[in-house]
């Protein structure tokens, strides 16, 4: 089907079918004279974006940079980094902190987590 039916269907505007094309949320398939055809795989597709918009409260903007983020490593590091910058993400624990740490308690006279005063004896 054309675009307008497609639209129709969807319950928007051609227009907001067309800009959701240019951000990158339909799948590209086009027929042999460069007319977009939507069957319902590519209806399903634009559906499924409109129904995580709604339920995590985006724009398609925001749905097509998530998607950015999740296809393209640097993008994604630069995302990291930022978040880890303004205190929206932690950095993740490395097993050579946990090994400083364990030493860091040993040294103050702590027990390090998950170890106890040795092998019990038996009466």
């Amino acid at each position: 089907m054309r675009i307008t039916e497609a639209a129709r269907r969807l319950g928007m505007s051609p227009r907001m079918l067309r800009y959701r094309e240019a951000l990158g949320l339909l799948p590209p398939v086009r027929s042999h004279g460069a007319h977009r055809r939507f069957g319902p795989e590519e209806l399903s597709a634009v559906a499924q974006g409109v129904e995580l918009e709604k339920r995590f409260d985006i724009s398609p903007a925001e749905l097509a940079f998530a998607l950015r983020v999740l296809s393209e490593p640097a993008v994604a590091q630069a995302v990291r980094d930022l978040g880890l910058r303004i205190g929206r993400l932690q950095a993740p624990r490395r097993a050579l902190d946990f090994e400083k740490e364990k030493a860091l308690r040993l040294l103050q006279g702590g027990v390090p987590r998950g170890i106890h005063d040795g092998p019990r004896s038996r009466p």
